[in-house]
């Protein structure tokens, strides 16, 4: 599973990154929002993980920019500063989850295996769920293979 991490705090993210790593997860990190939206406007990932707070553009309008840059891209914002008020309208902009930092690793894990997961499902809803051809949907090919099969009409 790739992931993209977007967090300010360098020395709280390269330890993440690492033990996400061991857990075989592959881990893109960027340490601002405008660097996490140009590494998304290259690159597709699977889940993101994005903090609140960051100088520049705040974790809100990134994760409206990955909204629309990847569209299916499910974010979990995780922040040392949360409120119900910031949760709220996290909430708007695809956010699957708010965490508070410190966050367990369990935790962590356990909520990016399920927006994974939740993901998959929703790919699996907009694509028509044809699983005859065995084919798994995801990324830009995926999306193209969707939009496809609406235009000619290819219904199974």
């Amino acid at each position: 599973m790739k992931l993209l991490f977007i967090d300010d705090e360098q020395t709280f993210l390269n330890y993440l990154a690492k033990r996400l790593i061991l857990d075989g997860f592959t881990v893109k990190t960027t340490f601002s929002g405008e660097e996490g939206v140009e590494v998304a406007s290259k690159e597709d990932f699977d889940v993101a993980v994005v903090d609140l707070q960051m100088p520049g553009i705040d974790g809100i309008e990134v994760q409206k920019q990955l909204k629309d840059l990847q569209p299916n891209l499910p974010c979990i914002v995780l922040t040392g500063h949360g409120s119900v008020e910031n949760a709220l309208e996290s909430g708007k902009y695809n956010a699957f989850k708010f965490l508070s930092k410190p966050v367990d690793m369990d935790t962590l894990i356990k909520t990016i295996n399920a927006a994974y997961d939740f993901r998959m499902q929703q790919e699996k809803l907009s694509s028509g769920s044809d699983g005859s051809q065995g084919i798994k949907q995801q990324g830009v090919l995926g999306k193209l293979y969707g939009k496809f099969r609406k235009l000619y009409g290819v219904e199974k």
